[in-house]
């Protein structure tokens, strides 16, 4: 597995070595000893999978306090953008963004750390996503901004005037007035 920096500090592009012959594919997704390697020490504790049609998205989410959760994301099935954004106030890349498409195709993954926000847009018909994190999820500590914060300037490859969200997204604040937790 070739793990690639992006412009943001933590977050990076895992890029699988897939082996094909004529019976499909084989790759591994996760490897303890690689990441370690490649200096990322997580343990992960709890997995999760979504299942969503083309024009929702989900986000952008995080967990606050001591139920911060770093997330190890892919695409089982169909395509997604998949967003990771600085919320770290001392960061100098606070309120920027890495967006990647990821699909069952490509089989990439994105490690995203604690401190920063994760949402995606579906991008095909159909999609199925998958995440291992850090932490156990806790509803009381969950927050998030508005996926369509002009102060982002995420192009989610989708018409946002289209765009399917939860009644809880609809209403997350802007990065503007997101209080600081990271």
């Amino acid at each position: 597995m070739e793990f690639v920096k992006t412009a943001l500090d933590g977050v990076f592009i895992l890029e699988p070595k897939v082996f094909t012959d004529e019976r499909g594919y084989f790759f591994e997704t996760y490897k303890k000893s690689d990441f370690e390697a490649a200096g990322l020490h997580y343990d992960f504790v709890q997995d999760n999978q979504s299942q969503s049609s083309y024009g929702v998205v989900r986000g952008i989410h995080f967990q606050k306090g001591e139920f911060s959760q770093a997330k190890l994301v892919r695409v089982l099935e169909g395509k997604v953008l998949d967003v990771a954004v600085d919320l770290r106030r001392s960061s100098p890349t606070f309120g920027q963004h890495v967006a990647v498409e990821l699909s069952a195709e490509n089989k990439r993954q994105l490690m995203i750390p604690r401190g920063f926000g994760h949402g995606f847009a579906v991008l095909s018909e159909t999609a199925v996503f998958t995440y291992k994190c850090d932490n156990f999820y806790n509803k009381a500590s969950e927050g998030g901004i508005r996926f369509d914060d002009p102060a982002l300037g995420i192009d989610w490859k989708i018409d946002l005037s289209r765009a399917i969200l939860s009644d809880k997204d609809k209403a997350l604040p802007l990065l503007k007035d997101f209080e600081p937790c990271f």
